[in-house]
């Protein structure tokens, strides 16, 4: 997939020093809050070796387009396509076959003979 919805990019807008850990959350769908402490956690953890990989994704990521996404259901959208593709190739799959077992009912409907519909036409004539 190498549409631009579904690229790794820094959020300066959202983002506080560089804007990485509001990329990963924009990217992952999870709260930016939850990214910076885990962030701040893996600093600690790792005594500060992970900061230099955080300036360098800083420096080699690109900036978030400013109209990546119409609203925010879109967002939520491929943010489940970046988690699991094949879920959410399976759910629209499942949505398709139901706006199409809906048609078929509404044409079922008003191909079959019905009385009133007829009723209704002959009157409209």
């Amino acid at each position: 997939m190498n549409s631009p919805r579904t690229t790794f990019y820094r959020d300066k807008v959202q983002g506080k020093i560089m804007g990485v850990c509001a990329g990963i959350a924009d990217y992952t769908g999870i709260n930016a809050i939850w990214v910076r402490l885990a962030a701040i956690g893996l600093m600690f953890m790792t005594g500060g070796g992970i900061i230099p990989f955080y300036f360098l994704t800083g420096l080699l990521a690109n900036k978030k387009p400013p109209h990546l996404y119409v609203d925010q259901q879109e967002q939520k959208f491929w943010q489940r396509v970046r988690q699991s593709p094949a879920r959410t190739a399976r759910d629209v799959r499942a949505s398709f076959r139901d706006i199409d077992r809906r048609l078929a009912d509404v044409e079922l409907y008003y191909v079959t003979a019905n009385p009133r519909l007829s009723e209704e036409i002959e009157r409209l004539r």
